[in-house]
């Protein structure tokens, strides 16, 4: 058995046993898409590469397309660096001053709030268990609606945010969820938030 070979094997076993519906991916209308670990957005025309996509289409029972081949890779810094000029504004600027300074020699401009912020930043809490968070983030979540609180849970993943989906369910709380499921929604969800009352569970794309 050659290395070809050997490496096929090996993305079979990734795919089975590594790789996640809801987490790494999404099946929509017989098709694997690949869901972005940074944004929560599905990347329409994106492939796992050397096999790996073939295996969980086999794994997943829908139709197994053929093996795509990259002629050529740009990384987003290198794009961004062939414009004369670059610009930009985002909420999360601040924080990666260092990076914009050092890779496209840009600095960080923070623009003052129209009016003072009366977001309170508490600390962070840490449970023993997974079962004690949960239980937690429902008690709260209950105690904030009862108030008539807007409130947005932001999850890591599509399943993460079905599992807390289900939780309020349980508990008889109407919610939106917000994922790479639901995007034809988004528009919709998100200006049902911030109103009194809303619950959004939210992934990254939020």
């Amino acid at each position: 058995m050659g290395y070809e070979e050997i490496h096929h094997i090996e993305n079979a076993l990734r795919a089975q046993a590594v790789y996640q519906r809801d987490r790494e991916y999404i099946v929509a209308n017989g098709e694997v898409l690949i869901v972005d670990e940074h944004t929560g957005r599905t990347m329409p025309g994106r492939r796992f590469s050397e096999g790996l996509h073939q295996s969980i289409e086999a794994k997943e029972g829908v139709n197994i397309q053929r093996e795509s081949k990259t002629l050529a890779t740009i990384t987003y810094q290198n794009f961004f660096k062939q414009y004369a000029k670059l610009s930009g504004m985002t909420g999360t600027a601040t924080t990666e001053g260092e990076e914009f300074e050092k890779i496209y020699e840009l600095s960080v401009l923070e623009v003052p709030t129209h009016r003072p912020t009366i977001r309170v930043d508490k600390s962070d809490k840490v449970y023993f268990n997974q079962s004690a968070k949960w239980r937690f983030v429902k008690d709260y979540i209950t105690f904030a609606h009862d108030m008539g609180q807007p409130i947005l849970i932001g999850t890591s993943s599509i399943d993460t945010s079905e599992y807390v989906s289900r939780i309020l369910e349980k508990s008889n709380i109407n919610h939106y969820v917000l994922n790479a499921k639901f995007h034809e929604q988004e528009a919709h969800i998100v200006a049902q938030s911030g109103k009194y009352g809303s619950v959004v569970v939210a992934t990254n794309m939020a």
